[in-house]
């Protein structure tokens, strides 16, 4: 039987995620969406040259590959959260300085195809993941960055996230009409 993921309430997941959770939409096949997502951003960033992959859309913001190493690294660890979680760890997960997780990453130096091949493979991965937990499993709930979280809401900060930095890369990256 399929696993069906229900979107969170908002008291699953801390108040600063709920900007991102509002772009998702309210009903839907999450992992469809997870998989669509991946297609969406190979087919976005395939385009782009190195050159142009190495600069931010304005005077101190981050690279596209820096964008995406910070889109690959977000996803890792909110995937990790949902395993220890998953798992029953009862330990608190730390949080993360994107900003220093981006500055220590060297993007930069890495090949933009390269950098999407990780990405694809870690979204694989992590739908394999999701999809090995249980629907019992998806209410659990631990602490990440100080606050209670559930499962089934990390999942969807995934994709949530994701999303996100997708309308960055259109709008302010690569200037695209939605």
């Amino acid at each position: 039987m399929a696993l069906i993921i229900e979107r969170p309430q908002q008291t699953e997941y801390p108040e600063y995620y709920h900007t991102y959770m509002r772009q998702l939409p309210e009903q839907g096949d999450l992992f469809y969406l997870l998989e669509q997502q991946a297609l969406d951003l190979r087919s976005m960033l395939l385009p782009v040259t190195e050159e142009q992959a190495q600069v931010g859309y304005a005077e101190g913001k981050w690279s596209i590959k820096e964008l995406l190493q910070h889109m690959i690294d977000s996803e890792r660890i909110f995937a990790y959260r949902a395993l220890c979680i998953a798992r029953g760890e009862e330990a608190p997960l730390p949080g993360f300085d994107e900003n220093t997780y981006a500055y220590n990453s060297m993007a930069n130096i890495r090949l933009l195809r390269d950098m999407l091949e990780e990405y694809e493979l870690v979204r694989k991965s992590n739908i394999y993941l999701f999809r090995s937990f249980t629907a019992d499993m998806l209410s659990y709930t631990g602490n990440a960055n100080g606050k209670p979280i559930t499962v089934r809401a990390l999942i969807h900060i995934v994709a949530a996230h994701e999303r996100h930095h997708m309308g960055i890369l259109k709008e302010r990256y690569l200037k695209l009409k939605a």
